[in-house]
């Protein structure tokens, strides 16, 4: 697709934080923030990220994920290598600095972005912690979640355990029907609190990679559009890979990197410094 860049909406108005929404996520480890973008700045973007999903899915690249996902969403990873529109999105300093803001760092660089499109019928994502897949070795990570279209939880938003993330590491255990079992037997056992959101498009959620969390399946007969960008604080070393997953996420998103190093390959830009 064709696109005067000029013509995008830039992002870079500050999204202004109160001191509350801050204590409210470091408490909660998640907070729904709305209109971060207008309906307007996410459907100017909204057909860049479709053209991409789109591309990916008729070259039925794997994006070497070693799970597939098809029976929950369509997963595109590092969609800002394949259009330089959705670059301009990811690469936000809007998004960054509120990345940054919440997790209370003086910066943090690019992990990667993802589009998860959740088609009508798509099941739903089991109870996990991104934070198991990730070779980051800090608990400064963040997940930012926005919808292009407007997402209710028929189609598919997250439920969140609230202040599960204190917890630090619970289980080592992917996404699966053996996660889904152990966790509702963990949030039954423990009784923290569920919080579910309703979205408009432009709306989002940011909540730490030590989350849990899930998704609700899309009952819906529309596609569940979402594009999400994942943050860590600058200076974050990377750890030895305890997992495959992990392995394979070292060779993906930091190429050439080897454990111990600062995390900063060229995958991983610094979006925002103070």
């Amino acid at each position: 697709m064709e696109v005067a860049l000029e013509n995008l909406p830039d992002l870079t108005e500050v999204y202004p934080l109160t001191q509350n929404q801050i204590e409210s996520y470091r408490r909660d480890g998640h907070i729904l923030l709305q209109s971060v973008t207008t309906r307007e700045e996410a459907n100017a973007y909204r057909p860049f990220v479709q053209e991409v999903v789109e591309q990916v899915v008729k070259e039925k690249d794997r994006q070497a994920r070693i799970d597939d996902y098809n029976k929950i969403f369509l997963q595109v990873t590092n969609l800002w290598r394949k259009s330089e529109a959705v670059r301009r999105f990811v690469f936000a300093r809007r998004f960054a600095k509120v990345a940054a803001e919440l997790i209370g760092v003086d910066g943090v660089r690019l992990y990667h972005d993802q589009a998860l499109f959740k088609e009508p019928g798509g099941h739903p994502t089991p109870w996990h912690q991104d934070y198991y897949y990730w070779p980051l070795d800090t608990d400064d990570s963040i997940t930012m979640w926005m919808p292009l279209v407007d997402v209710s939880k028929e189609m598919g938003s997250m439920t969140f355990v609230s202040g599960v993330h204190k917890e630090g590491v619970i289980v080592d255990l992917p996404i699966s029907d053996e996660s889904q079992e152990f966790y509702e037997r963990f949030i039954a056992e423990k009784d923290y609190p569920l919080a579910s959101y309703d979205l408009r498009a432009g709306d989002c959620t940011f909540h730490s990679g030590l989350m849990l969390h899930s998704g609700h399946g899309n009952s819906s007969n529309q596609m569940r559009e979402v594009m999400t960008i994942i943050y860590f604080a600058d200076g974050t070393r990377l750890m030895e890979p305890d997992n495959e997953f992990r392995k394979v996420d070292m060779e993906v998103f930091h190429p050439g990197q080897k454990s111990g190093e600062v995390a900063a390959s060229p995958f991983n830009p610094l979006l925002y410094y103070r």
